[in-house]
């Protein structure tokens, strides 16, 4: 049985030994930037930070197009990693690759490692256990490759989750600085932009599917009341 890392080589990189911001030096930097627009923090987020310390992950779900559309737009140098748990919809492999050719992104999957992706697979730990299957499949592969980089952009918002209502623009998560651009962007906001610029959604959203993840822990419905159906499990842990 798979209980997590178990030596040296299966332990996920630690933070990175360079001295991360203070909690002091986030607050001076969301003072700076929680007055600005969400495009405006992301032209400034690219003055003040290399291009190659900015990771930038999209999950190619519901309406990514919104925030890849933006990203593309304003850096289209910038690499988007994508999160293959090896248990994505068909339809949101397509939809990859179609927003891959309709905004010429570049993009990195990050996986966990093999054996421990079938682990999973054969003990359905998805279903005994979606914590540690998140945490297998999302969260490990993640934290291996943040040490790379000095900030960490991501593409919540306050109203999807009561969790992510409490959001600031900039965040200390494990050790790195988290960079929520949009998190104050409305819903109206968010969908007049779709509109104007006649993005695609996700093709499951026309069929009742407003939050979309991994295959057995998803099912259609509002918000993300689809996710984790019947589990009090709102967040996949990424974001925690």
């Amino acid at each position: 049985m798979y209980d997590g890392p178990q030596s040296a080589n299966d332990t996920p990189a630690s933070p990175s030994t360079q001295p991360g911001p203070t909690e002091a030096e986030v607050a001076l930097l969301n003072e700076r930037y929680a007055p600005l627009g969400f495009e405006a923090r992301l032209k400034l987020l690219y003055q003040e930070f290399p291009l190659d310390k900015v990771l930038v992950t999209s999950s190619f779900a519901a309406t990514s197009a919104y925030f890849l559309h933006i990203i593309s737009t304003i850096n289209p140098a910038q690499t988007i990693h994508f999160i293959d748990t090896g248990f994505h919809f068909p339809e949101t492999v397509q939809y990859r690759q179609y927003l891959i050719d309709l905004f010429k992104l570049k993009v990195e999957d990050v996986r966990a490692e093999d054996w421990k992706h079938q682990f999973t697979v054969d003990d359905k730990t998805y279903e005994k256990d979606p914590d540690f299957c998140c945490s297998v499949n999302k969260v490990e592969p993640l934290e291996l490759i943040k040490p790379n980089y000095k900030v960490w952009m991501s593409s919540l918002m306050r109203w999807q989750t009561d969790h992510r209502a409490g959001l600031p623009v900039f965040e200390l998560r494990r050790g790195v600085l988290k960079f929520n651009p949009m998190i104050d962007v409305t819903r109206e906001e968010r969908d007049a932009y779709i509109r104007e610029h006649q993005l695609p959604f996700h093709p499951m959203v026309a069929r009742g599917y407003s939050s979309i993840g991994c295959t057995h822990c998803t099912v259609a419905g509002e918000g993300r009341s689809g996710r984790w159906m019947g589990k009090p499990k709102t967040e996949c842990g990424l974001h925690l």
